[in-house]
């Protein structure tokens, strides 16, 4: 199957697939946690400061990722450029902030937005699958889709560059179907919020669904790098990813740990001033 990029030019303004859905996820991302608030009784106004902050936090966060990472400067004020491992620490910091300043506890924050994160992760992975960057391998499976205008196109010359192993006989202009691991993270990801989202009232100390989400978050990511086209693998086939996955997987299992039981004093906490 052959896929091309979502895009839409309305005279001198370029609107992508990836745009559409990142602003997508953080709609659905707000109405989420509105609804938990609802349900809590509490003021969902402040689903709408989660929201602001995320994305400032996000932002900022995966556009300085990038740049350690890769020392370009320049992706500072580029379009591209963005790491989501660092747009999850700044986004978690930025909200956070936001809570402290309006004396919000930090666990009932972490309760209300597990379930958000989780199915905003997976809206923004359909914005990665419209603008087709974030691959997979090559594959002969029957859902394998080849990206001839992707970022960069699944062609064999720039599937080489991630140090892919590529069948012989092949010309580098050559255009391969591979995983469209997109897709896995969305649909993972998807199951992942309905879980969160059915264990939202549970009997735990606030901010143990956290914990929940980080596992998944990290287990997720772990799998899916084994399919990615990545150029990033410093311990045979495992990246740098897999190793931020595996810290933050455990960060979940101590959260876990430590909010098993709720301490008889310990209340849920106000999520806002009404």
């Amino acid at each position: 199957m052959t896929v091309y990029p979502l895009i839409i030019r309305l005279g001198p303004v370029t609107i992508t697939g990836y745009g559409l859905m990142m602003m997508a996820a953080f709609l659905v991302a707000g109405w989420v946690m509105q609804r938990d608030l609802a349900r809590r009784g509490e003021n969902d106004e402040y689903a709408a400061d989660i929201v602001v902050a995320a994305v400032i936090g996000g932002i900022i966060g995966a556009k300085l990722w990038y740049v350690a990472l890769t020392g370009d400067t320049g992706a500072l004020l580029s379009r591209g450029g963005l790491v989501w491992y660092g747009g999850f620490v700044g986004g978690v910091a930025a909200v956070l902030f936001n809570g402290w300043r309006k004396r919000v506890p930090p666990s009932t924050t972490m309760d209300l937005t597990a379930p958000a994160l989780a199915v905003g992760y997976a809206l923004g992975r359909v914005g990665c699958f419209l603008v087709q960057d974030d691959y997979g391998i090559p594959t002969t499976v029957p859902w394998g889709m080849k990206f001839p205008q992707g970022l960069p196109p699944t062609s064999v010359a720039e599937l080489q560059k991630f140090g892919v192993e590529v069948p012989p006989n092949l010309q580098p202009w050559d255009v391969l179907a591979v995983h469209p691991t997109q897709l896995y993270e969305t649909a993972i990801m998807l199951a992942a919020f309905w879980a969160l989202w059915r264990m939202r009232i549970h009997r735990h100390a606030p901010g143990w669904l956290f914990g929940v989400y980080l596992i998944m978050a990290g287990l997720e990511r772990f799998f899916i790098e084994f399919f990615r086209a990545k150029d990033d693998r410093f311990l045979g086939p495992f990246t740098v990813a897999q190793a931020m996955s595996v810290a933050v997987a455990v960060a979940g299992v101590i959260v876990m740990a430590k909010l098993w039981q709720r301490p008889s004093a310990q209340g849920q906490g106000s999520a806002a001033p009404r």
